[in-house]
């Protein structure tokens, strides 16, 4: 399978009488959503159509693309300093072997992640597989849904204000790039992917008329067991897959999604709102069995088999701001060091295969911070000793890790070696400079045929 995704600037319809600039793929917000069955291999042409500098921001617009939750080679996996420059392009290659789940691809280029990413660069990529289609609504009950945030100048354009790189808080909640949507719906049961695009900011999700939303997915796939939750963290790029049983609402009767938002959010008048369902009296294919049943179990993961047993070592992490140069770091390392290393600076490196245990400790205070681990899916043992949320019971590749708290991953690193990033994902956090390396089966940076950068290099012009 083959496909093209053109980086260029364009315009959007967000605010009534009003036109936003945008960056986008295919010049849109958010990018297309793909969709393909597990097994199917694809190659996507990402060409940098975009202008020389940032319109607003007057960086170089370098863009290097990651399909975040796929388990790809190094070279295709948007390594941060792996820019395609304007005029050029990539072709990513993609493997698509792992188990159904909700993925989605973003700018990542170096130091300029946020910015780029809020102006745009960003869509779902969704992975299906006989199990889940089998077992969880599809088609048009199978909804995505991409939430982020932003604030725009009096003319409609995007404001950016990061508040000293600490993150940025827009007053306007957009879901698919509309503010505050009103979605009609039938008596049935309904699938949303939920991913959270917004470059700090974190969300709580929950249902005006307090019933559940019913978690089936996290960032690697399904869950084990569906897992009823009244609200729950959603912190920037997880995702999480939940039900929503409209069955017993009256025809005309709208349930809103609310955000009840967490500690160290800026929050304003109507953040508290995120989108809501108006139910219509349309007749309901009962031929579908997914239309009125949750299942009892879906499916386990690799990544959900592990046990501590398994584990030949375990690895501990700080997380925090650096008093002296203001910079976010991870153990004490940044980018900037892996870059003045000419990238050689690992945190850790890992044997091929290797299950092990890894603990992130946030005892800076005043933040949270969502740590992102590429290549792998990992298991979340526990949180300040305490077993993980209930929503949080399937594999995971963000983990949020909160003020004042300590979190145990598990993991297996595979299938791929090679060097792969963690950061986290508050993009502005990221790009100042809360990202570091981890090798996989590799030593010997000098003969790596997966070298992030070269084995892989862009090619002049849109490659038509």
């Amino acid at each position: 399978m083959g496909g093209d995704g053109i980086q260029t600037a364009g315009v959007a319809s967000i605010l009534p009488r009003l036109t936003t600039p945008v960056l986008g793929y295919n010049g849109i917000f958010p990018g297309p959503t793909i969709s393909l069955d597990q097994g199917t291999k694809a190659v996507v042409r990402i060409s940098n159509q975009l202008p020389a500098t940032h319109p607003t921001a007057g960086h170089l617009l370098s863009t290097s693309t990651h399909l975040h939750g796929s388990a790809s080679l190094p070279q295709f996996d948007g390594y941060a300093s792996d820019v395609t420059n304007t005029g050029f392009y990539k072709d990513y290659q993609y493997p698509n072997f792992q188990p159904a789940r909700t993925l989605w691809y973003h700018d990542h280029g170096v130091h300029f992640t946020a910015q780029n990413a809020y102006s745009g660069l960003a869509g779902q990529y969704h992975m299906h597989d006989p199990l889940e289609r089998t077992l969880l609504p599809q088609g048009n009950f199978d909804v995505a849904l991409t939430v982020s945030d932003a604030m725009f100048a009096e003319n409609g354009a995007l404001g950016y204000d990061d508040n000293t790189h600490s993150g940025l808080w827009g007053d306007v909640i957009l879901v698919n790039g509309r503010p505050w949507p009103i979605m009609k719906v039938q008596k049935r049961i309904y699938r949303f992917r939920v991913l959270n695009c917004s470059i700090s900011r974190s969300l709580r999700p929950t249902l005006s008329t307090g019933d559940p939303l019913i978690i089936v997915g996290t960032d690697g796939g399904l869950v084990p067991v569906p897992q009823p939750v009244t609200n729950y963290r959603h912190a920037g790029a997880e995702r999480y897959e939940f039900l929503i049983d409209f069955r017993k609402y009256a025809t005309g009767q709208r349930i809103e999604l609310r955000n009840l938002s967490n500690k160290n959010n800026v929050d304003y008048d109507f953040t508290h709102k995120i989108m809501a369902f108006d139910v219509v009296g349309d007749t309901v294919d009962t031929i579908d069995p997914t239309w009125n049943t949750v299942p009892a179990a879906l499916v386990p993961s690799e990544a959900m088999n592990l046990t501590p047993a398994q584990a030949t070592k375990t690895r501990r992490f700080r997380v925090k701001r650096d008093d002296v140069t203001n910079l976010w770091t991870i153990d004490g390392g940044t980018w900037q060091e892996v870059i003045a290393s000419e990238y050689r600076k690992t945190i850790a490196d890992v044997e091929l295969d290797a299950v092990e245990i890894w603990e992130f400790e946030n005892s800076s205070g005043g933040w949270f911070h969502p740590i992102h681990l590429h290549l792998i899916d990992f298991q979340i043992l526990s949180r300040n000793g305490r077993p993980p949320f209930a929503y949080e019971r399937g594999p995971k590749d963000v983990v949020y890790v909160g003020e004042g708290e300590t979190v145990r991953l598990l993991m297996k690193f595979g299938p791929h070696r090679g060097r792969y990033m963690v950061h986290c994902h508050n993009l502005p956090h990221e790009d100042h400079d809360m990202m570091v390396q981890f090798s996989v089966g590799i030593k010997d940076f000098d003969g790596d045929p997966n070298d992030p950068i070269k084995a892989a290099p862009p090619q002049f012009g849109t490659g038509a």
